[in-house]
């Protein structure tokens, strides 16, 4: 039913939902990679992420919120009412069974999954690409994702036996941004490499024995073309066929005494670079 004070169209079920309320219960199931894949469908929680998956039109599904939350964020539940999303008030209990984080907002979304296909995200003509080659940790694929959002990439793409990109830690570190860049998903990392060079990009990998040097790069001006990034997993670094397919094999320097970088950093440091070079 409508609620006209609210100006959110709310569930026929009368009161709040519970969490062994049939819908809740299903949207749960989300918490688990077989049922995200099998659905098509991942849950995106917290005010930020709700307003931008609203933001991006048809991905949406269902909204679930307290009717604290709901009160809070009546701008929410009103766009959402607006594209006939529906809303639901749901009790403390069923919104803490539906979020993962301790001290959740009060707001969860159900959205469809965002996947592009590689051709379809190159046909755009990104002129920077993150590829996440066998990335594992959810923090930190959602951290450059972040990064590569903020950096202007166009697509991100998560290539070989890398992490969900809808995995709930993933999505909340992405802090949005899962939402404005086209998210691939591709098997094979060694295609995603010929195509993106197919595409006129350059791609370069990050390794701490590259034989380039991010600032000689810089200096020489060979990061003013459109580039692909290939960022791999935090214990083994990218596999050596992926380095050796590569155009280049760079390396941050390192000034201090640090022994490296973590993923994240290193990936902020190469996509920003590339991003001053580009404008």
């Amino acid at each position: 039913m409508q609620s006209p004070a609210r100006g959110r169209r709310l569930d026929a079920v009368p009161g709040p939902f519970t969490p062994r309320t049939p819908r809740v219960a299903a949207a749960r199931r989300l918490h688990r990679r077989r049922d995200r894949d099998a659905t098509g469908r991942f849950l995106a929680e917290g005010p930020q992420a709700v307003r931008e998956a609203l933001a991006r039109a048809g991905t949406t599904v269902e909204m679930f919120g307290t009717p604290a939350a709901l009160d809070r964020y009546a701008d929410l539940a009103a766009l959402a009412a607006r594209q006939d999303v529906p809303v639901s008030e749901v009790t403390d209990e069923a919104l803490a069974a539906l979020a993962e984080t301790v001290a959740p907002q009060g707001l969860v979304a159900v959205c469809r999954h965002l996947d592009v296909p590689l051709a379809d995200a190159l046909a755009r003509g990104p002129r920077l690409v993150a590829v996440l080659a066998e990335i594992r940790d959810p923090g930190n694929a959602g951290t450059v994702l972040r990064t590569a959002d903020a950096a202007g990439a166009g697509a991100v793409v998560f290539a070989g036996d890398a992490v969900d990109p809808y995995n709930g830690k993933c999505v909340r570190a992405s802090a949005g941004s899962l939402f404005h860049v086209d998210v691939v998903r591709v098997a094979d990392p060694a295609a995603v490499i010929e195509a993106l060079r197919a595409a006129g990009l350059t791609v370069l990998a990050t390794t701490g024995y590259g034989d380039s040097d991010l600032d000689d790069l810089i200096d020489h001006g060979r990061l003013a073309a459109p580039t692909a990034w290939l960022f791999g997993s935090e214990a083994h670094g990218l596999p050596e066929a992926l380095t050796a397919a590569a155009d280049a094999r760079v390396r941050v320097p390192l000034h201090g005494r640090a022994e490296s970088l973590n993923l994240a950093a290193a990936a902020a440091v190469c996509l920003y670079a590339s991003a001053r070079a580009l404008r």
